[in-house]
């Protein structure tokens, strides 16, 4: 099997220095635990364009209920971005935004620490936020997006979506997200992934009063009509109170975490440090 070295992958050092400078950006920009209706608006309108999109994690760990080996221990950890391209609104109150996440998987106990998977993850959409009562309450967004793992032959895999999403603030400590898809797949040697990957997913995430401790679940529904998910929680801890740094559990048991190996079950359990959107994350 073809390995991805370190030295190849210059994205992974590029993103590595600007990530920190976006994370500080989204701290000061608004402070997330004050939020009103008008900070957010300000903070569309004429707020940074460039900050951070999904979690941003670095995470390791080894396989559950199997004896762990250099095979199955490893680092696992995505990058995740935006863009807004428009200052002002598009028609129905809309803003137009630039996405890419790339998650990476590492072998870092193997030797020459082989990078075996590397998914790329970009797309296009716009989005709607929502207010009730002057208050924020979520958002809504329509996204084109394509997902690679940028190998060629029969280790290719590749695949197309047109994405809705939402994010919806029950109050500021419970939000519940969703996504569903119309997949459009291209890629000659996985024409059946969403039999692994599936078409739409849901979930919900908690957070304490003082914001400090959050968890998370996300389930991914494969194709068919048994009760077939992919299953995510995540566990964060925030190390110091304005700091937007957490200590980061993941645990992950399913298909399809990542390209190269999406019909192989895993069933993984890892922890590490997480950064994090402000107000909260996309999946």
């Amino acid at each position: 099997m073809k390995i991805l070295n370190l030295p190849k992958n210059l994205l992974t050092v590029i993103f590595a220095i600007i990530l920190p400078v976006a994370a500080w950006a989204q701290i000061i920009e608004v402070d997330a635990e004050k939020v009103s209706s008008d900070s957010i608006r300000n903070a569309f309108d004429n707020g940074n364009y460039f900050g951070l999109y999904k979690d941003n994690y670095f995470i390791f760990g080894t396989a559950i209920g199997k004896r762990p080996t250099v095979q199955n221990s490893n680092v696992k950890f995505q990058i995740s971005i935006s863009q807004r391209l428009t200052r002002s609104t598009l028609p129905w109150n809309t803003y137009l935004y630039l996405f890419y996440s790339q998650k990476c998987f590492w072998n870092v106990l193997e030797n020459s620490m082989p990078m075996t998977d590397l998914n790329f993850n970009p797309g296009i959409g716009l989005t709607k936020p929502f207010f009730v009562r002057n208050r924020y309450i979520g958002k809504l967004s329509l996204i084109v997006e394509h997902e690679s793992n940028g190998r060629a032959g029969l280790e290719s895999r590749s695949w197309n979506r047109i994405s809705l999403a939402g994010n919806i603030m029950i109050d500021p400590n419970v939000i519940v997200h969703g996504k569903v898809w119309i997949p459009i797949i291209d890629g000659q040697n996985n024409k059946d992934i969403l039999d692994y990957c599936g078409l739409f997913e849901v979930g919900t995430s908690l957070t304490s009063r003082d914001k400090r401790f959050g968890l998370t679940i996300n389930m991914t529904k494969r194709r068919g009509w048994n009760f077939n998910y992919n299953t995510v929680v995540e566990l964060n801890y925030r190390l110091l109170k304005r700091d937007n740094q957490y200590l980061f559990l993941q645990y992950y048991n399913g298909y399809g975490e990542g390209l190269l190996a999406y019909k192989e079950h895993h069933s993984q359990l890892r922890v590490g440090i997480v950064i994090k959107p402000r107000l909260f994350s996309d999946y």
